[in-house]
């Protein structure tokens, strides 16, 4: 049997300032997946949690085609071939 992590991937706007390629990682929900991925990359983890480990403002993650409905436990479920992809946005005029 084969089994498939999540996929993890990030908005290319995110990759400019960091190395933060798209990988797969373990784990049943959003924070355990990041969590894994910070592990790589503990930059990364400043770039979207905020102090208190809450999703920042600026920042959107999708599990599939949904928004993460619990932006501060990060405690969406996700499984096996999901895609979990990071978005920061952009703002300025």
């Amino acid at each position: 049997m084969v089994t498939t992590m999540p996929r993890v991937s990030f908005t290319p706007n995110l990759r400019r300032h960091l190395d933060c390629p798209a990988m797969d990682a373990p784990g049943d929900t959003v924070r355990v997946v990041l969590e894994h991925v910070f592990t790589g990359n503990p930059r990364l983890r400043g770039y979207l949690l905020d102090e208190h480990g809450r999703l920042r403002k600026h920042v959107a993650i999708f599990v599939n085609e949904l928004p993460v409905a619990d932006r501060a436990g990060l405690a969406d479920p996700v499984g096996e071939g999901d895609d979990i992809f990071v978005f920061q946005a952009l703002s300025g005029g």
